[in-house]
């Protein structure tokens, strides 16, 4: 007889709120794991594909209907041990936002992503690879954009990956990299002035996808100060 093993999703959802790098989490009020931190999931329905159950996890399970976050495959985990309530695997997903709203359901909550070092089941090893991935992608790709609102500053930009990565960045050395990065960033031609100083250009993504060249992360950058 093939065994039949259930299949979920559980979502690594990652903002930028109040400059920490915060994920989407609740606190579970049954046992196994009662009282620890867990991400926001759901079994698959038969008819239907892993895209959409990402998506209706989003909305109805992590109460962010109509969010516009964009969503990743992350990997899967299948060990037998991950539940102790039976077999289970479950395919993550990695989802990047800026300043998102807070959920809609009453038992979600916002979460510092340093603050969460004991989670249920192997969801702190998830939400590890989860960020993890979303710090590499943010040194190739074009991601970093994703943490911001539409119309942004090459600081405000600077700000995220410094957050995501943990470390302090040289400003003029972060500018001349993203500005020179073909298709990463398109000016719209006007100003503010709402950090103080001098008007700052204001920039919305562009089309780019892969940046050229890329931005590895330094190893001289220094972590930001507390």
């Amino acid at each position: 007889m093939v065994p039949r093993i259930p299949v979920s999703v559980d979502l690594v959802v990652l903002t930028v709120r109040c400059q920490a790098l915060s994920a989407l989490v609740w606190r579970r009020d049954r046992p196994p794991y009662e009282g620890h931190w867990a991400l926001s999931g759901g079994f698959i329905h038969l008819d239907e594909d892993l895209p959409a159950a990402a998506a209706r996890v989003l909305a109805e399970r992590a109460g962010l209907p109509g969010a516009a976050v964009h969503l990743e495959q992350l990997r899967t985990y299948g060990y037998p041990d991950r539940d102790p309530r039976q077999r289970v695997l479950s395919v993550a997903y990695l989802g990047l936002a800026p300043d998102l709203p807070a959920s809609t359901e009453a038992h979600m909550s916002w979460q510092p992503v340093s603050s969460l070092p004991g989670m249920a089941f192997d969801h702190r090893r998830i939400m590890v690879d989860g960020v993890e991935r979303a710090r590499d992608k943010l040194e190739y790709t074009s991601l970093g954009a994703a943490f911001c609102p539409p119309e942004f500053t090459v600081a405000d930009l600077r700000r995220v990956y410094e957050i995501v990565w943990g470390r302090t960045l040289d400003p003029r050395n972060f500018h001349r990299k993203v500005t020179s990065a073909e298709g990463f960033l398109v000016p719209t031609g006007r100003t503010t002035t709402r950090d103080g100083g001098r008007p700052a250009k204001l920039y919305r993504r562009g089309p780019a996808v892969l940046l050229h060249p890329p931005m590895p992360r330094s190893p001289k950058e220094t972590p930001p100060a507390d």
